[in-house]
């Protein structure tokens, strides 16, 4: 089975603008890892972005999946029992088996130019929608306190420790300080101890992760800050690699980190 390449997904979305907010607008039932895989699947195609649905919720609104059409493959979670290398399984204090969680690629939907309309159905409508993110609602539901900026550094535009972040009052775009801050903690980054974001953000892994993130957030919520995150993410993958785990680690930090940030309806 080919492995699907999350990293060059990832870079798709990096090199070209305005893509994620489109996305969101038309896939936001989905996370945002899954409305970047929808997305790029529907380019390999040459088709452009267009709502998405399963061949059963296709027959409830009314259209039919046309005959031979490919499905697209969507990431779906699922639980397994962690083994030793000799195949044996892996036991807790109590004698239980030691569960995982993984995602796995599933080949279960399908485009609308894929759909025709069932005879006598109704006209099929698809509702957009904006995004929207609160701070306060975010932090809370993330467990995450952002505490009064008080660092030596005067370059520096916010930090990150585990369970806190503070965000530079001068910082020149504090959204994007804040979802990258946000992301050192949600990607597990923090357990090292304290790190510290200057103007001139280090060239490392964990940095790329959390800028990728930061990219992300702005671009789907429009906020400013976007354009300097692309800028150092194109920057970094001319000289490195983003490998698949990182992707999708990216791509679950930035998901949270929105999701949490919803207004409770």
């Amino acid at each position: 089975m080919k492995q699907t390449n999350y990293a060059k997904y990832l870079e798709d979305v990096v090199n070209e603008e305005g893509i994620l907010s489109n996305c969101y607008e038309t896939f936001y039932t989905y996370s945002v890892g899954n409305q970047i895989l929808a997305a790029a699947q529907l380019w390999e195609r040459d088709e452009d972005i267009q709502p998405i649905a399963t061949y059963k919720q296709w027959e409830e609104k009314g259209r039919q999946v046309k005959k031979g059409a490919k499905a697209l493959e969507l990431l779906i979670p699922f639980q397994y029992i962690k083994k030793y290398n000799d195949g044996t399984e892996i036991k807790d204090a109590n004698g239980e088996p030691v569960k995982g969680k993984g995602f796995k690629s599933v080949p279960r939907w399908f485009g609308l130019h894929s759909t025709e309309p069932i005879d006598g159905a109704e006209e099929f409508a698809h509702e957009q929608k904006s995004p929207e993110w609160n701070k306060e609602i975010a932090l809370k539901n993330l467990n995450i306190t952002e505490e009064r900026f008080d660092y030596p550094n005067g370059n520096c535009q916010g930090y990150a420790k585990e369970g806190v972040i503070s965000i530079n009052p001068v910082a020149q775009y504090p959204h994007k300080t804040r979802f990258h801050e946000l992301a050192h903690n949600v990607l597990g980054h923090c357990s090292e101890g304290t790190l510290s974001d200057s103007e001139f953000t280090p060239k490392d892994i964990r940095e790329v992760e959390a800028e990728s993130v930061a990219y992300i957030l702005c671009q789907i919520l429009g906020f400013d800050g976007a354009k300097e995150s692309r800028g150092y993410v194109q920057h970094w993958l001319r000289d490195d690699k983003i490998e698949n785990k990182s992707a999708l680690k990216i791509f679950a930090a930035a998901d949270k980190i929105l999701k949490a940030g919803k207004e409770e309806k």
